[in-house]
């Protein structure tokens, strides 16, 4: 498997986003192409509305499975995180440390992590710039 770094560590699902994102980007364009050109042509009726619906109820639940899996993941990596500093310093992690800021700190060794999450609270660091500063990268293969 190939070394993880700051510049190649964002992941892709195949099946999401080269098939499903794309055909369902193609079904509604598709779709609302067809529903215009029929009220253009005075062809229009409601069973249009009715698909344009079934589309929609396809593509969401979809949406919604990545969206509830990411929650979940970002709710874990905080939780995981947050044990990780006690473990380290045998104190609560400081509460001004975002959910966005410890998605990036996962990535810090444990020699970094302590100084980059002080470094993150005084300096106010974005998830870039965390991931940015650190050194020795640990790698995250087991993201959704």
């Amino acid at each position: 498997m190939k070394q993880q770094s700051a510049k190649n560590h964002t992941r892709f699902q195949p099946l999401q986003h080269f098939i499903w994102l794309p055909l369902s980007a193609i079904l509604l364009l598709s779709t609302v192409i067809y529903i215009i050109s029929s009220a253009v042509k005075g062809t229009f009726s409601i069973v249009l509305l009715i698909l344009l619906g079934a589309v929609l109820l396809a593509i969401i639940p979809g949406m919604l499975a990545r969206i509830y899996a990411l929650t979940l993941q970002d709710r874990l990596i905080r939780t995981e995180e947050q044990l990780r500093y006690y473990m380290l310093t045998n104190k609560r992690i400081d509460e001004r440390v975002t959910t966005q800021q410890l998605i990036a700190l996962r990535f810090a060794s444990d020699e970094e992590f302590v100084n980059l999450v002080e470094r993150a609270v005084v300096e106010n660091l974005s998830s870039a710039d965390i991931k940015k500063a650190i050194q020795t990268w640990r790698a995250d293969h087991h993201r959704v």
